[in-house]
């Protein structure tokens, strides 16, 4: 049961580039923000190494060190950043209300939401262990990192079949490892990669362990789930495409959502079907999923925030 409560103006859920984004332009249109980090505070990028794709950082940074720049200038400004967790929330009426680790609760006239989205994974101990060296979610963030070489990808829908193409760009050679004895990718996707010469499709095929020296993957190994034939396929990248789940079961029975469990803004606007609540970054785009589009919608998020705000206080009816 709940035994503080606390009133705030804008209240942001989850961190990460939308959630820092927001919280640095939020705290300069003085809306005293409040942030509550999550599990994992910076999100998805703490798991990552090098980042080479975002404006700014001209050698790259690590993804830590990155998000470590975001919350200081989301400190800089005045937000009060704090590690918690939600439990629940009631978006019944305003002000709505949140409750931190089933003990706070926090009433507040705004809610942003940025709790991300997590990438889905085999389930390997290899795969956790070569996370950032060479095992990777995401072909278009570290596919640069594998230029000439040979790479395997794990998935058989239409993300899988985009990443396959994408880094057949990029590298010597791709090996794309499907379960079953078709894909489940639309059919212009599907041509795209049969028309990609130096993309090498393996049906019932299962991958059974990430090879590596101790610093990077070498191999990976392969079960041939109809012959029960397990081989080694030299690779020095190896790229899960199997889909990404938003973090958003918090908000079922309040906040539309697609049938995968995304949030659903209002078209050009991050503005949720709950007047006061606005979604941004992974949580509510399962297209682009880059820390730069992230970043840009919890910019949107803040700046409507901050409207709906001076709205309501200029007009008091509008909640």
């Amino acid at each position: 049961m709940s035994q503080e409560t606390e009133h705030v103006q804008c209240l942001i859920i989850g961190s990460g580039p939308a959630g820092y984004t927001a919280a640095i332009y939020a705290a300069r249109a003085d809306l005293k923000p409040v942030m509550y980090t999550g599990i994992v505070p910076g999100g998805q990028l703490t798991q990552t190494t090098d980042v080479e794709n975002f404006p700014g950082y001209p050698k790259g940074v690590m993804g830590p060190e990155m998000m470590e720049d975001f919350r200081k200038q989301a400190e800089r400004f005045g937000t009060d950043i704090r590690f918690g967790y939600i439990t629940s929330v009631d978006f019944s009426q305003a002000p709505h209300k949140i409750v931190v680790d089933d003990i706070k609760t926090v009433t507040a006239d705004s809610v942003i939401i940025a709790t991300g989205a997590t990438a889905k994974w085999l389930g390997l101990e290899s795969e956790q262990k070569y996370n950032g060296f060479g095992v990777s979610a995401c072909a278009v963030c570290d596919g640069f990192f594998f230029k000439g070489q040979d790479v395997a990808i794990v998935g058989a829908g239409d993300t899988a079949a985009e990443e396959a193409t994408y880094l057949a760009k990029l590298c010597n050679k791709v090996h794309m490892l499907v379960r079953r004895d078709e894909f489940r990718a639309s059919k212009a996707m599907i041509n795209r990669v049969k028309n990609t010469p130096n993309i090498e499709i393996h049906y019932n095929t299962e991958t059974k362990e990430i090879v590596g020296d101790g610093l990077n993957v070498t191999a990976v190994k392969v079960l041939n789930n109809k012959t029960n034939e397990e081989s080694a396929i030299p690779v020095s990248g190896f790229f899960v495409a199997i889909g990404h789940h938003p973090n958003t079961d918090i908000f079922k029975g309040w906040l539309d959502m697609d049938d995968t469990g995304y949030l659903i803004t209002q078209p050009d606007s991050t503005q949720t079907n709950i007047e006061g609540v606005f979604a941004c970054g992974d949580a509510q785009d399962k297209l682009w999923r880059q820390a730069i589009t992230a970043a840009g919608t919890g910019c949107m998020a803040a700046l409507e925030a901050e409207r709906y705000l001076a709205a309501k206080e200029h007009d008091p009816v509008i909640s």
